[in-house]
């Protein structure tokens, strides 16, 4: 095994964006594709280590960025500004998912017909609506993800299969409100499963949030690991 990775730069709605591609050179010919989207932050090397966990396993990984190159953010009050922008656009956040799917499908290593998407925080949220608005993945993963739904209609039926890996003690994501996604989901003819983890909040993949004290808002090892292997799971059943 030989992971590999390389920067990848591409237009898109709005400007330039840049992203990690990940793959194994020691595989051959073309592979089932993982888009990876990151969390409020925006792209960085914990989504790259992802992509390249992922390449690990066989597939070809792309961390892409939606904000736009250079828009980056840390933890603190500023942390939200090109989230917010996002949430305040669906429409647009959608365009740019699709210009980072195609970015990946155009890679040589990838079989364009096998792809899926995986996102952790805001990007669970875009995994979610890439299922919604019809774009072309057959599965997605969402890691405590922010479940609120955009302005435009689901697609009828929803094609892609969703696993989603939520934390139980998550304030983003109240027992209500998770109901209220499995409805929603159902009522799109979605083929979907909510995996809830116990004693695990938001960020519960985020070993960057060990030992934080923000209430419902920290890293959970067990869902963690458990997630990541529901994950495997799940994409091993996508791709077959």
């Amino acid at each position: 095994m030989a992971v590999k990775h390389r920067t990848l730069i591409h237009d898109g709605p709005g400007g330039r964006f840049e992203g990690v591609f990940a793959w194994d050179d020691v595989v051959s010919g073309a592979r089932p594709g993982v888009l990876v989207i990151p969390n409020i932050l925006g792209q960085k090397e914990e989504d790259n280590a992802k992509a390249e966990a992922l390449a690990a396993l066989g597939y070809a990984a792309f961390a892409c960025d939606v904000y736009g190159q250079g828009k980056r953010t840390q933890r603190g009050p500023e942390a939200s500004r090109y989230m917010d922008e996002m949430n305040a656009d669906r429409g647009l956040l959608r365009d740019r998912l699709d210009t980072s799917l195609s970015a990946l499908k155009a890679q040589s290593e990838v079989d364009a017909a096998k792809t899926a998407a995986i996102g952790f925080c805001f990007g669970g949220k875009c995994v979610l609506d890439m299922a919604r608005s019809g774009l072309d993945i057959l599965g997605g993963v969402s890691f405590h993800g922010v479940y609120d739904r955009p302005g435009y209609d689901n697609v009828l039926p929803i094609a892609a299969k969703l696993l989603i890996c939520h934390g139980w003690n998550d304030p983003l994501g109240k027992p209500e409100t998770v109901v209220a996604l499995g409805q929603e989901l159902t009522g799109s003819g979605a083929d979907w499963q909510i995996h809830a983890y116990g004693n695990a909040g938001h960020a519960f993949t985020d070993a960057n949030m060990k030992g934080s004290t923000i209430p419902g808002v920290a890293y959970e090892e067990r869902a963690d690991r458990r997630s990541w292997q529901a994950m495997q799971n799940f994409l091993t059943e996508v791709f077959a």
